[in-house]
């Protein structure tokens, strides 16, 4: 079964994340399949807008930990790298449905796409600082731009869930519409952006990201060198350890110094 399905009609390009079985969490496949398909569809003249959904009671759990904690490739770009290049430099809209649990990656992806509806039952999280990690995917940077500093760091450092109306109130997500019309609504607004004129449609997304780009390049080379640091340390061992196992994390004093290699 793939865990990525897409299929194009009428210059809008359906991706559908299928593995609800796993709650949609991303193993490295999925995300270096995910950066291919933005960059096909970027020089696909016949996709206009991406409209992305997920399968199941979830939009995505973020990264699966056991292939998380697998060794990362011995050459080349790192699977998470390559779709965050993927996302800055794709310029067609992107409208997005999301519905359940959007949890870590579930999330931050979400400040690169342009229009994104929230099911009532919808649910956030950006959980880095209980695994003893850091922001990731341009976030530290995209976040606080599209919500303000202090909204910001109130998700990231206190790594709490919300719900779908407090991630409207904060402006993280375009709208909520009932679960029922999530992914009509999600259409609807990707078929009114297919047939506006493409060439201005695209033009006005480059505008919008104007100075955006530039800055998330520079917070994504920051946190990649943050988040290798913290992924070594005893801290960041232990929670997910403790996450796989399903117990609480026991953190001691001095546990967050970077582990012997």
């Amino acid at each position: 079964m793939n865990d990525i399905i897409t299929e194009r009609s009428g210059g809008i390009l359906r991706i559908e994340f299928n593995r609800p079985e796993k709650k949609n969490a991303m193993t490295k496949a999925m995300y270096t399949r995910l950066a291919e398909i933005f960059n096909e569809a970027a020089d696909d003249e016949e996709t206009d807008v991406v409209l992305w959904h997920s399968a199941g009671d979830a939009f995505c759990a973020g990264n699966d930990a056991a292939d998380f904690l697998k060794p990362p490739p011995a050459s080349g770009k790192p699977p998470q790298a390559q779709l965050m290049e993927a996302f800055i430099k794709f310029e067609k809209p992107i409208v997005v449905a999301v519905q359940g649990a959007a949890i870590g990656g579930g999330t931050t992806m979400l400040t690169h796409c342009d229009v994104v509806y929230a099911g009532q039952g919808a649910r956030f999280q950006l959980p880095f600082i209980n695994l003893a990690l850091t922001p990731e995917f341009g976030s530290s940077y995209s976040l606080p731009a599209r919500i303000g500093h202090i909204r910001a760091a109130e998700l990231f450092l206190l790594g709490e869930p919300f719900g779908a109306a407090r991630a409207a109130e904060l402006g993280l997500v375009t709208r909520v519409v009932p679960d029922d019309r999530l992914f009509a609504t999600a259409m609807e607004t990707a078929k009114k952006l297919a047939a506006k004129p493409s060439g201005a449609l695209w033009a006005s997304k480059r505008l919008l990201k104007l100075g955006f780009i530039d800055q998330v390049k520079a917070a994504i080379e920051k946190e990649g060198q943050e988040f290798s640091q913290r992924l070594r340390s005893a801290d960041a061992k232990e929670a997910l350890s403790a996450f796989i196992e399903k117990r609480p994390p026991n953190f001691t004093k001095g546990a967050a110094s970077v582990a012997a290699e």
